[in-house]
């Protein structure tokens, strides 16, 4: 109690800054994380309730070796 009654005003908010910046820290790294994708499944696919799109694109990389990037459409 004696620290409390020593801190002046703007050592409150500079202590309330940092402990609310660490909470905010906390709560982002527990949280469960949604997807990224936005769909129903955890791969992004559409799974049966969209229609399929038979088109696709391929990232092929390899260390030492040109990235390609192959698009089928079909």
């Amino acid at each position: 109690m004696r620290y409390l009654v020593s801190v002046d005003w703007q050592q409150i908010i500079a202590l309330t800054i940092v402990a609310a910046t660490a909470g905010i820290f906390a709560w982002r790294k527990f949280r469960p994380r949604r997807s990224p994708f936005g769909r129903a499944g955890h791969c992004g696919c559409a799974g049966g309730s969209q229609p399929v799109d038979k088109s696709s694109i391929v990232f092929h990389a390899r260390k030492g070796e040109r990235p390609q990037v192959i698009m089928k459409m079909k």
